[in-house]
Parts: structure tokens; sequence; C-alpha cells
């Protein structure tokens, strides 16, 4: 993605560039959150040497970079957000694409990134990079892409941007369908010390539509933001005259380090028990199904779903003793055995969203109807075959 920023880049800073984990050919080490990529990442640049640094990041790479700088805000000197956002979509849409992944592989995807990352007109002027993006797509473990999903369905500092504390540069293609310039000003407006550079003639993936564009912002950027910043301990090359392209390629780095080990979990206490049900309970079921359940309770049934969202999601669910597929597997089963088929729709999508494929979920359904009567699951397949249809149809 950066191949054409780095010659001019690297005559002013060293250049340190990373894959995702499964991305590239990188490693296969999924992470579960943003938070988590950012660790990983500052674990190899400890390694490196490398302490306080400037940080571009393209899309999800600039979710990073804005965790790194509220979570960290003294090992980064600055920041470049490009096509990024606070909130990437809803979370529903990220989950929903890791089920059409899980299903259905990579291809849906792949088939849809020219027109989600490029405008038109370049698509069809530039059918070799094109095939890049398919084929970026193709080869990339569907594991770590459903985690990426995962991560960015997690990911939400609309309300954090205010301690982003450092110069920020928030770059967006004009014609960006994805994450546009309404994403873009809603960063500038959060974030003290931002300024926002609209590029036109690019879609989502601006550095590869208008790389000279690109490289003379970020050049201009992080020149001044270093003049500002004395204490900005990055080293830097000598000024020479470069070719226009490098005599040695630039390979990013192959793995950002693996997990390292985290402490066993503290038990919620009573008073959060509530604030971790809602969590939970919205990872599974999906923020449109909760918000919906909210906005019909009253007086009469708050104090209901205030019991079910504390007990069952942030006790129950909230265990670690079984992992959520196998409490889908067992949901499924109690909801057929005691004819509850209302509530069988939500937690058919919610399997599916904590892993469970179409197959194995007519394994558990087929293996309930010995125990549980024939009737039982027959109604029972005809929800979850609704259910799985609308959730695992690729878009078109």
């Amino acid at each position: 993605m950066w191949d054409r920023q780095i010659p001019e880049l690297s005559q002013h800073w060293r250049i340190f560039r990373y894959d995702l984990p499964g991305h590239g050919g990188a490693p296969a080490h999924a992470a579960a959150s943003v938070a988590e990529l950012g660790d990983r990442l500052l674990a190899t640049l400890d390694g490196l040497g490398v302490q306080r640094f400037g940080y571009a990041g393209c899309s999800i790479g600039g979710a990073i970079g804005a965790d790194l700088a509220l979570r960290h805000p003294h090992r980064v000197a600055s920041l470049a957000l490009v096509a990024s956002s606070p909130r990437f979509g809803t979370a529903d849409e990220f989950r929903r694409r890791g089920v059409i992944v899980r299903t259905n592989g990579l291809e849906p995807m792949a088939r849809t990134a020219p027109e989600r990352w490029f405008t038109p007109g370049f698509a069809a002027a530039q059918p070799a990079i094109v095939e890049w993006a398919v084929q970026m797509v193709r080869t990339t473990d569907p594991g770590c892409y459903i985690a990426a999903c995962e991560a960015l369905a997690a990911f939400d500092i609309r309300g954090a941007l205010g301690r982003i504390g450092v110069p920020t540069l928030v770059l967006v293609g004009a014609e960006d369908q994805v994450t546009g310039p309404a994403e873009a000003r809603t960063l500038v407006a959060g974030i003290p010390d931002a300024r926002l550079a609209l590029v036109p003639g690019a879609s989502h993936l601006a550095p590869v539509e208008q790389p000279a564009a690109v490289s003379d912002l970020l050049l201009m950027h992080f020149s001044t933001a270093w003049q500002q910043d004395t204490s900005a301990a990055i080293p830097v090359l000598p000024h020479v005259t470069a070719p226009a392209a490098p005599s040695t390629p630039f390979v990013p780095v192959a793995e950002i380090a693996p997990a390292a080990a985290t402490p066993d979990a503290v038990a919620p206490t009573p008073d959060d028990r509530y604030e971790q049900g809602t969590k939970v309970r919205r990872e599974v079921l999906g923020d449109a199904h909760v918000d919906a359940v909210n906005n019909t309770a009253d007086a009469f049934t708050e104090d209901f779903q205030e019991l079910v969202t504390r007990y069952a999601w942030g006790e129950v669910w909230s265990r670690d003793g079984l992992d959520r597929r196998t409490r889908s597997v067992i949901t499924l089963t109690a909801l057929v055995t005691a004819g509850h088929l209302e509530g069988l729709a939500a937690h058919t999508r919610a399997a599916l969203r904590n892993g469970l494929t179409p197959a194995e979920i007519k394994e558990v359904l087929l293996q309930t109807a010995v125990y549980s009567g024939i009737p039982a699951a027959g109604a029972a397949f005809a929800v979850a075959q609704k259910v799985i249809q609308e959730e695992t149809t690729p878009p078109a």
C-alpha cells in the first residue's frame, strides 16, 4: 500500500512497515482487538530500540495509530490518520462480515474490494493494481480477517478524541465511500490539534490512487510536527538525492510481535456486572437486537431486562468455563427442546457470530431431533434456515 511513498519519506526518516497478522504473508496469529494489535506493534518497536515515533496508518491501520496515541501518548510524536474513523460502521455490520467469510471464504470480500477501495476511473485504468488488491484479500488468512472484523466491531473512540494530544493529519479521499469526508471531519472536530486534507480523485486507498499528493502531505505534516516536538527521538537519515525508486526493495517486517501472556481475568464485581452483561449481550446478539429490546422496555419490563442483562449475560455468559461456541450449542439445544422458538432466530444469528458454521448448526439440530422430537426440530430447521440464508448471503 505504501510502496510509492517510501522513496520520498525515506530520504528524511527511518521507515518501519508492518503487516497485520495473517495479511501479506505474515504469520496467522490472530489478534482480538485494536488494542492488542497496538501492543504487539509496541513490543516489536521495543525490540528494535524505537521509543518515540511518528505514525501513519490507513483504515484499520489508522485505528491502531489513534489507539496508540490514546493509551501510549509518550510514544507517539505525531499522527497521520488516512481513510480512518473514530468508529467504523456498526458492530453488527462487521460481525456479519465475519459470518459471511466463515461461511463463504474470502472470495465475496475479494470480489467487492475494487469498488470499495478505488474510484471507477482508476479501477478501469489500472487493472494490474486492482488485481493486486483482489489477490491481497484472497490470500489473507480467513481467521485473521475475521479477527480484524471483530476488532473493528468493538472499536469506538468517539468519546475519547479530545485526549489525543499530538499533531494529527486526517487525510481522506474525496470519493471515499467507506470512511469518507464525514468521518474525517468528525476526527478533526474531536482531536484538538488536527488538520484535514481532502485528496481529490481518490477513494479509500488514497496512498495507492494519489501517491504523489499523499507523499507531499505526509512529508509536510511530519516535518512540521517534529519541528514542534523537540523530544522526538527518531533517527533522521542525512538528506540525500535518491533515485526515483529504491535500488533494494523495501519489505515490510513480516510479523508484529506475538501476543504477550495476559494475567488471569478478574471476576466482575456486582456493580459492574450490568455493564459487562450489556457488552457481552451486544457482542453475541448484536446491537440491533439489543436496541430493539431496550426501545420496547417500559416501567413494567425494565426490571426484567436488567435481571437478564446482569445475570444471564453479566454472570453466566461471561464465565470462563465454556467458550461462546459451546454456549451457543447448548442454547440452541435448550431452546428447541423447550419449544422456545421465539428466541431461536436471535440465537441462530448469535451462533453464527460466535463461530458456528451452518453445517455445525445443522448437526446440532439433527442431534436435538433424536432426543427432543422430530416436530420440534422440524420447526427449528425452518427458523434456522431462514436466518442462515439472510446472514450468510454475500452482498450483491
